[in-house]
């Protein structure tokens, strides 16, 4: 049963405050596409100075996504017992700490190693700013809000891939890793400004000064201050905030079909976006194009994961997300026909970033709305985490069917497949949520 002050968040208008709120997570998003662009965009020189064979490179991509993985299974479920805040605060440090070191690695190992750390700060720190986008969305801009956050993804990897161009021609590859170190500093003071705790952290959880800290929020939102907390569940109605409450009260069929859609979904999609400009300069295309095919996987994420935020405003969001999975599996396998065409390439890898966003950005929108608030950061956390074990593996796997002599366009038709197996795990996502929710997942529009 909501309580008065959930019910009117979910159902009133929003205020300025709670956008601003959205936009930061937005700008803390774009941190994770910058750091994966980071590693893609710099591999050819890093290559080039430590003679790097592709699965030495291979390990490299998947190092970091291996630290975000652990991020996000051991790290993000902190939040839900310290706060949604704190957790960012102490991400935002350890990915500081993690990309200012690596300009000063001296092998692939120590790089590899200060990968690791940075995506256990960036791995740690993606469920919460989820979290929080769900919970300062009313149910009509929820499914657009956490859109638009995962359009966050794109944006940074295409800022950061123009700005990474001008660093490596000018300073070296250690330069690009320097940048993203100062940029994620200068996020930390506005997150203390800006970033507020979440609402349902200090309702259910109930830390000290809970109720200050409530109705300070409520002031900034606009909204009438409480004389007292909402009153808690019954004892026996409180889901675990541990791993087992995402399989108590019918949860375990959704948890595990949510896993499987972003295990599925990550795999391919970091290897779309981690090897497509490698792949590009070996299929005949210089390296500046190669940067530019990557560029524009980002750049068509931009669009489509903003048409996605304005199409899930309106249109079922289970059949539009598996719709954007089927469209990703059908260009994946064009691109893989096309490699070497310059003209086809770059406009399909605009089309494969406009889908693949989308999709991501749907499951983004399914996993908030599916648990309730006691283990909302920890469900998030696990099925991210779960689809970072895919992306560690996609780079990988990768790498060795290239040493191993496999051609590009064999690669993206093989990596389209898990596609189509994401849209069949998330049309059985949508018919399990329709049994079990009170509504607000599949009315999330």
């Amino acid at each position: 049963m909501k309580h008065a002050l959930r019910r009117d968040l979910d159902e009133g208008p929003m205020s300025r405050f709670q956008w601003s709120a959205i936009a930061i997570c937005i700008t803390l998003i774009m941190l994770d596409g910058f750091d994966v662009l980071v590693m893609a965009f710099t591999a050819a020189s890093v290559s080039a100075e430590w003679k790097l064979s592709g699965a030495q490179l291979g390990v490299l991509f998947s190092a970091g996504l291996f630290g975000m993985a652990a991020g996000s299974l051991f790290l993000a479920p902190l939040a839900d017992r310290f706060g949604r805040q704190a957790i960012i605060l102490l991400c935002l440090v350890v990915i500081a700490l993690g990309m200012g070191l690596s300009a000063l690695a001296q092998s692939s190992t120590q790089l590899a190693a200060l990968r690791a750390l940075t995506g256990l700060g960036i791995g740690g720190m993606l469920a919460s700013v989820g979290v929080i986008t769900a919970e300062f969305a009313s149910n009509k801009w929820r499914s657009t809000a956490v859109a638009l956050q995962a359009t966050g993804y794109p944006i940074g990897a295409t800022i950061g891939g123009s700005i990474a161009a001008v660093l490596l021609e000018a300073y070296g590859w250690r330069s690009v890793f320097v940048f993203g170190g100062l940029a994620t500093v200068a996020m930390i003071p506005l997150v203390l400004w800006r970033l507020p705790e979440s609402v349902d952290f200090l309702t259910s959880r109930r830390p000290a000064g809970a109720l200050q800290k409530l109705n300070a929020l409520l002031r900034k939102m606009q909204r009438t201050e409480l004389a007292e907390l909402p009153p808690l569940p019954a004892v026996g109605e409180r889901p675990a905030n541990t791993i087992p409450g995402l399989f108590n009260g019918g949860l375990a069929r959704s948890t595990l079909l949510l896993w499987a859609a972003f295990f599925l979904l990550m795999f391919s999609f970091y290897f779309a976006l981690s090897w497509t400009p490698k792949l590009l300069v070996s299929a005949g295309l210089s390296a500046r194009q190669g940067i530019t095919g990557g560029v524009l996987l980002n750049i068509g994420g931009i669009v489509g994961g903003s048409l996605f935020g304005l199409l899930a405003a309106r249109l079922d969001l289970g059949r539009l997300t598996a719709a954007s999975l089927t469209m990703t599996a059908v260009a994946m396998a064009a691109f893989g026909a096309s490699t070497g065409h310059l003209g086809a390439s770059f406009a399909i890898a605009f089309l494969i970033g406009a889908f693949i966003f989308g999709s991501m950005a749907g499951l983004y929108a399914f996993a908030p709305v599916i648990y309730p608030a006691a283990v909302r950061t920890t469900g998030m956390g696990w099925a991210i985490g779960i689809g970072r074990i895919g992306a560690i593996l996609a780079p990988l796997i990768a790498g060795m069917l290239l040493d191993g002599g496999s051609q590009a366009p064999t690669l993206y038709y093989a990596y389209a497949l898990p596609l189509v197996a994401a849209m069949a795990a998330v049309l059985a996502l949508r018919r399990n949520a329709a049994r079990h929710s009170t509504g607000t997942v599949i009315g999330a529009h």
